[in-house]
């Protein structure tokens, strides 16, 4: 068990010490989709769901989500995150909404969690905004696709 960090040699869960580790600039982003029919996407893209601006209520939730991490994931460092940016694209051919998130810190660990956490809240939060309009909605791919900084460096999805 000693190759998992969060784990101890007697197979122990526990919080890897970082207190040795150099502080450096550290980014990740992280994806995923949304999709709903096609009638609710034109809805969200014309401003007219029910329950208000979708897109932004779901990118202030991401926000939320990032710097919540390590509330909600046990094993996570709190960070002082320096920046967190959301951005929303709609697909036609989905159809849905793709949501891609990006987090940087400098800090003595890394932001994938932080990112995954604010694409994953985005995503249910536009699920929850517009499920009275479709009980279909599905969220899809949850991803890192990519990272940088740090001892292990630079990642990028393929």
């Amino acid at each position: 068990m000693s190759d998992l960090t969060h784990f101890d040699d007697d197979g122990n869960a526990h919080m890897v010490d970082i207190s040795e580790k150099p502080q450096s600039f550290r980014v990740a982003k992280a994806a995923c989709s949304v999709e709903m029919s096609k009638e609710t996407l034109k809805v969200i893209s014309m401003g007219r769901a029910k329950k208000g601006d979708v897109l932004n209520v779901a990118r202030i939730a991401g926000i939320q989500g990032a710097k919540r991490t390590s509330e909600l994931i046990p094993l996570c460092h709190p960070l002082a995150i320096t920046k967190v940016n959301l951005d929303f694209s709609f697909n036609d051919t989905l159809p849905g909404i793709e949501i891609t998130s990006t987090v940087k810190t400098t800090g003595q660990t890394g932001v994938e969690m932080e990112a995954l956490t604010a694409a994953s809240i985005a995503a249910l939060t536009v699920y929850d905004m517009i499920k009275s309009l479709d009980k279909g909605v599905v969220i899809r791919d949850i991803r890192l696709i990519f990272k940088d900084g740090g001892k292990s460096g630079r990642y990028e999805s393929s």
